[in-house]
């Protein structure tokens, strides 16, 4: 076991996405997971009916608790809920982690469409979390909720995510699996350029959780001391083949097999 992630993110009790999600990718990647949650939602496979924040000083308590003890390599960060929750978390990483990478997975919305941000979220990521992230990892939607770009293809996604990194993130993932087409890109974008990374579609209902477990794979990859585009790159085909082998449960958005074990081969 190697890589301590510390995951701040809201809880899924289907077990397909949130920390449950994050925990177990970070496990069958090899790394060691822990986790601060920010909210509770009610949801399934169908949607989100229900969504309970956490109180401010729970939060804080809990990143606080794992830092002082466990420790982390990498912090990820998923979806925070709340303007107020963001601000602290900022603040909170500020004094507690200095130094300490950060993976941001900009949640705003579920697979099935239910929103999982309030309202001003997006400008507190704009003005506060990106400018400190190691990578920010949107969905094509997301980019254009951050960005003000309409991002319909590579291009579109190489051009938001180099406002990201104007923003002062160090690299942004802009991912294409909400876009149309029989392949897949998804825009890796750092000062130095971009590289595009691309997969087959999979034509499949089991995608609840993606951007989560997309997320929590490149995070351990760093927590392993991975280069960052190779972390990306094994991150992309451990979710890539996770679609591919996923159970079929529910009926509505399935989750993935994050049991999934990622080859040798696959991991450079």
């Amino acid at each position: 076991m190697r890589g301590r992630v510390l995951i701040i993110a809201g809880s899924d009790p289907s077990g397909g996405a949130g920390l449950q999600a994050d925990i177990k990718t970070v496990t069958a990647l090899g790394g060691y997971a822990s986790g601060a949650v920010t909210a509770l939602t009610v949801q399934n496979t169908l949607g989100v009916s229900a969504v309970h924040p956490i109180a401010l000083d729970i939060i804080r308590a809990q990143i606080e608790a794992v830092l002082s003890d466990i420790g982390a390599d990498v912090i990820k960060i998923g979806m925070i809920g709340e303007a107020r929750a963001a601000q602290m978390i900022t603040a909170c990483l500020r004094n507690n982690a200095p130094g300490i990478p950060i993976v941001l997975d900009p949640v705003l919305a579920a697979t099935s469409g239910d929103a999982l941000a309030g309202e001003h979220v997006v400008d507190v990521l704009l003005a506060e979390l990106i400018p400190i992230a190691d990578i920010v990892t949107p969905n094509s939607e997301e980019a254009a909720a951050l960005t003000g770009l309409r991002v319909r293809g590579r291009s579109e996604q190489i051009m938001a995510g180099e406002v990201l990194v104007a923003l002062g993130a160090k690299a942004a993932l802009v991912k294409g699996g909400h876009l149309s087409g029989d392949v897949v890109e998804d825009a890796l974008v750092t000062a130095d350029g971009a590289r595009v990374f691309s997969n087959p579609r999979l034509h499949t209902r089991s995608t609840h959780g993606t951007g989560c477990t997309l997320a929590s794979a490149i995070a351990v990859g760093l927590a392993q001391e991975m280069a960052p585009q190779s972390a990306v790159k094994r991150a992309i085909n451990y979710v890539h083949n996770a679609i591919k082998t996923a159970p079929g449960y529910g009926a509505g958005c399935g989750p993935l097999n994050h049991s999934y074990t990622i080859s040798g081969s696959e991991e450079n």
